[in-house]
């Protein structure tokens, strides 16, 4: 299969701030079709606003964001930028599945009626065939035995992948993990990267925010590392992680590896 002649994801200086606090100065990066796209970094860095500017959840105030070669949330008429109506960056986010650290399932729905939600309310899908398409991704992310379960009844990593399963109904091109793992207790955290590590073999084009560094030493094939709103060091995520290049890189992976 031929690469598309664009990246799956361009930033071109992104700026963003809250207020008078700026959170994003000027992010550069590229991600390819079919990568697994590592970001780390400490809090407060500016990752997670970022990941949320992907799918225009926060407007950018400065640069461009391009998705599979679409500018995201705007329309360009020569050199100037309108914002997109509400009904046009719901489209746009039809393509752009994302997990969250909290789970954000529908407490009165079983496992199977949160996957098909949008299928069924945004794509039109019939209900039966949105329930057989349901069932084969609650059982591709391990959870065959727990389709009629409401979350109240499964484990917070099942939780976790039935969101995952959720993002997936959508069919998307890209998906966004904004550490998906931190809610969870630690012996809960393998199966829910299990799972992630499956849609990186079937060429899922992932951005991974993560504390996970095994994961991204593993699975990952580009990693950046963000501080106080800016990409310090990038590469490849076995080169940066054992080889920091940057002292603000280095400080960062001596406390958390």
């Amino acid at each position: 299969m031929s690469q598309p002649a664009h990246p799956m994801v361009r930033a071109e200086r992104v700026h963003k701030s809250f207020g008078a606090v700026p959170v994003l100065r000027g992010i550069d990066l590229e991600v390819r079709a079919g990568e697994v796209f590592c970001v780390v970094g400490p809090s407060g860095s500016g990752k997670s606003t970022f990941l949320r500017c992907i799918n225009h959840l926060e407007k950018i105030d400065a640069g461009r964001l391009y998705v599979d070669g679409q500018l995201v949330g705007y329309r360009q008429k020569g050199d100037k930028l309108y914002e997109m109506r509400e009904r046009e960056v719901a489209a746009q986010r039809r393509d752009i599945g994302m997990v969250f650290q909290r789970f954000n399932l529908f407490p009165h729905m079983t496992a199977a009626e949160n996957v098909m939600e949008a299928p069924v309310q945004v794509k039109g899908a019939r209900r039966a065939e949105a329930r057989k398409r349901a069932e084969a991704l609650l059982a591709r992310v391990g959870l065959a035995d727990r389709v009629d379960n409401y979350p109240a009844q499964l484990s917070g990593g099942q939780q976790q992948r039935v969101a995952i399963a959720r993002a997936l109904a959508m069919d998307p091109k890209l998906m966004l993990f904004d550490e998906p793992t931190s809610a969870l207790d630690p012996e809960l955290v393998g199966e829910v990267l299990d799972v992630m590590r499956g849609l990186a073999e079937d060429g899922m084009t992932m951005i991974v925010v993560t504390h996970e560094m095994g994961f991204a030493r593993e699975v990952g094939d580009s990693l950046v590392f963000m501080d106080d709103g800016v990409v310090v060091e990038s590469g490849h995520p076995r080169d940066v992680l054992n080889n920091p290049r940057h002292p603000r890189t280095q400080a960062f992976l001596s406390k958390v590896l």
